[in-house]
């Protein structure tokens, strides 16, 4: 008797314990990664120089690239990451489908034609400028969408997918037009369009903190109504979720993560797939684990991609938006291959 007790208090603690692992795991990654991008660059520091430099916080050279320059890219690569892998666990566990990705919602090309227009129309240049016109975009974008599909979201997520690829199609269309008669609007665009932490102060982001802050806690909200939706909308009704509540939630908060994270460094590409990807596999399937899990990791992935831009070309540097594609774009083909299978 006292046996079966000691089996179902283990039974009970299995996922726990498997939880606190995985926290425990990104936290252990990004304690090695952090020190790592503080040190590599054009001008390598030891880490003995990136340690005096982070104590002193004075004019001395190790102090001030540190802290000027290498410090304000680490944080926004773990803002940015934490909030794009948790957008994509939303957007998967909204959409019910695990090849889906937070640009699905149009939420990309509505900050790329907000940057674009602020280039073209009122001559902006510097990322600092035009950061706030892209997250208006994605902002319009994303209500768009919402608008488009309201009508029949109760119905099911389908007619939300197709409103944002369609809104994205559209407004791709746009501002391919813009930038192919606006020399000027293309050549800024392409530097932030191919996703880059580089050249970014803290001054970006600090104007996007409170909107990422706010979307990972309606993630994080979002997470049990995500479990009732799996199971199939009319078992979810039957126990009582809120299914628009949920929704409208999850919504807002893929769009304050992603907007946010799109406005400050570019479209990254992939980290939204293969992170909630990566977590299910270890994880399982219960959407508040997997949501807070992929929080935990996104940064990992992101910080690492941007150290390996770092080391690939020296002395120059890969964006940090083409090394995650290089990996995701292989990695997208074989999980399709292996669900079509």
């Amino acid at each position: 008797m006292r046996q079966t007790s000691i089996l179902r208090r283990a039974t009970r603690l299995r996922p726990v314990v498997r939880s606190a692992a995985l926290a425990l795991v990104p936290v252990l990654l990004i304690a090695l990664l952090l020190p790592t991008s503080l040190a590599l660059g054009s001008r390598t520091l030891p880490l003995s120089d990136v340690w005096r430099g982070l104590l002193a916080h004075d004019s001395s050279v190790p102090s001030v690239i540190v802290w000027s320059m290498r410090m304000p890219r680490t944080l926004l690569a773990v803002a940015v990451g934490s909030s794009l892998a948790g957008a994509g666990a939303l957007m998967q566990g909204l959409t019910r489908n695990p090849l889906a990705e937070p640009g699905i919602l149009g939420v990309n090309a509505g900050a790329a034609l907000g940057v674009v227009l602020a280039i073209s129309a009122l001559g902006l240049t510097g990322v600092g400028q035009y950061a706030p016109f892209a997250l208006l975009g994605a902002g319009c974008a994303a209500a768009a969408v919402y608008t488009i599909s309201h009508r029949t979201i109760e119905t099911g997520s389908a007619r939300l997918v197709l409103a944002g690829v369609a809104l994205s199609a559209a407004l791709s269309s746009v501002t391919g037009t813009i930038t192919m008669y606006n020399s000027r609007a293309f050549d800024s665009y392409r530097f932030w369009v191919v996703g880059s932490l580089e050249g970014r102060d803290a001054s970006v982001l600090t104007r996007i903190a409170p909107l990422l802050l706010v979307g990972l806690i309606l993630a994080v909200g979002s997470a049990r109504g995500l479990n009732a939706l799996a199971l199939g909308e009319e078992q979810a009704t039957a126990l009582g979720a809120n299914l628009m509540a949920t929704r409208a939630s999850a919504f807002l908060a893929i769009t304050l993560l992603c907007g946010g994270a799109t406005a400050a460094v570019g479209p990254l590409s992939f980290v939204g797939l293969l992170v909630p990807h990566a977590v299910r596999l270890l994880a399982g399937a219960d959407q508040r684990t997997l949501i807070g899990c992929s929080i935990a990791c996104g940064p990992v992935l992101l910080l690492a991609a941007d150290v390996a831009g770092r080391v690939l070309v020296r002395p120059a540097e890969l964006e940090a938006g083409v090394v995650t594609a290089f990996v995701g774009a292989p990695v997208l083909l074989l999980l399709a291959v292996r669900r079509e299978r």
